[in-house]
């Protein structure tokens, strides 16, 4: 059984890092399906059974990296890359960036009844009754939906509930 993993080990690890660079460059670049976030997340965290492996089998090679200066160097960059990654700033207004449609999501809710109706083809007063009735009591016209939220103890999805069901 031991051999069988071993054996196995390095070739499970190298297809599934290969799935993830590719999904990964994809999801990069935005071009793919969305489930394919769920497929790189998800295979991302199976290649660590067979990584544990490969390390395992390898291990007498793998420590006698550490004898020249090209893996405390490479760690160094590593450590340096999610530091810099870590302090550059996020989106707008501080938010974290992603996917186009996630920053027009975070732009309506910020935005007011009064500019988001028309969007969803209602009046401003239809999209405040539905906002009142969801329970965001503090609801008008002309106050940011994010700040109604807030003052709701509601959380954006919850406003994006509502968004998505004005027209019902």
């Amino acid at each position: 059984m031991k051999d069988a993993l071993f054996r196995y080990a390095t070739p499970a690890m190298t297809s599934l890092f290969v799935i993830s660079l590719i999904s990964g460059v994809i999801i990069f670049f935005h071009i793919g399906p969305a489930w394919l976030h769920g497929v790189h997340e998800w295979l991302s965290m199976v290649l660590i059974v067979p990584f544990v492996l490969h390390m395992w089998r390898n291990w007498r090679a793998f420590i006698n990296y550490f004898k020249r200066a090209a893996m405390p160097f490479s760690l160094a960059a590593g450590v340096a890359a999610v530091a810099a990654f870590g302090i550059m700033p996020a989106g707008a207004e501080g938010e974290r960036s992603g996917p186009p449609q996630f920053a027009l999501a975070a732009t309506m809710v910020a935005a007011t009844p009064a500019a988001v109706a028309p969007v969803l083809g209602v009046s401003p007063d239809a999209l405040v009754d539905k906002l009142k009735a969801a329970g965001f009591v503090s609801a008008d016209a002309a106050t940011p939906m994010k700040s109604m939220a807030e003052a709701a103890g509601k959380t954006a999805t919850d406003v994006y509930r509502v968004l998505t069901q004005v027209r019902k």
